[in-house]
């Protein structure tokens, strides 16, 4: 019996899978390793890859919080580069792989939508569009489409990128151990509200085409 109840105890105790990923992010925050796969991911999110690097970027400056301006700075970089990517496969390969992308995630009128307001707002809907929740590969694949001018593109980018990643620094910087205590306690609530976010920016996508 008491070799029943030590089971039980044990398994209480096992943390879940979100929990194991989460613990994994904390202890790997430091590792080189780990921040090049969030690199990599601001890298792919800004030309075909459906989830943001916030995922990572969070739990990493939480664990160490003097990494935040580092990650901020390199996260920043690698979403920039992942546009010109963006931007290529739209001034490109829009006709094969943009497409591809624009009909998997559903968003053909918001990009008709966009092309127009490219024309009539140029540099400024390039950095107005990467502050919000809205797909930043919609905009980059738009821009090359569009044949928008590139220097001004990357210029958008960059303001629009760093103003993002560096926001969300400086926040977790400051409050971290507040926000720790926070999402630890109601983890699967943060998790939740972070893909209700991803699925916000979906949905305006949807809703202003």
């Amino acid at each position: 019996m008491t070799s029943n109840l030590t089971c039980s105890q044990a398994k209480v105790k096992q943390p879940n899978l979100l929990r194991r990923m989460y613990d994994w992010c904390l202890e790997a925050a430091e590792t080189k390793r780990a921040q090049y796969i969030m690199y990599l991911v601001a890298f792919a999110e800004s030309s075909f890859f459906p989830l943001p690097p916030d995922f990572m970027l969070i739990p990493m400056i939480l664990a160490n919080r003097l990494l935040a301006w580092r990650l901020a700075f390199w996260a920043t970089v690698s979403s920039v580069i992942g546009g010109m990517l963006g931007y290529a496969i739209g001034f490109y390969l829009f006709a094969s792989f943009g497409q591809w992308i624009i009909d998997t995630y559903q968003m053909q009128s918001a990009f008709d939508r966009f092309q127009n307001d490219f024309q009539n707002y140029g540099f400024w809907i390039i950095a107005l569009k990467g502050l919000t929740p809205i797909p930043y590969k919609l905009v980059t694949i738009t821009c090359g489409v569009a044949k928008f001018d590139f220097m001004q593109f990357i210029t958008a980018s960059i303001i629009a990128r760093s103003f993002r990643f560096y926001l969300l620094s400086a926040l977790l910087y400051f409050f971290g151990p507040i926000a720790k205590q926070y999402i630890e306690k109601y983890l699967t609530l943060a998790l939740l509200v972070s893909l209700a976010i991803i699925l916000v920016g979906f949905a305006i996508v949807k809703c202003i085409g």
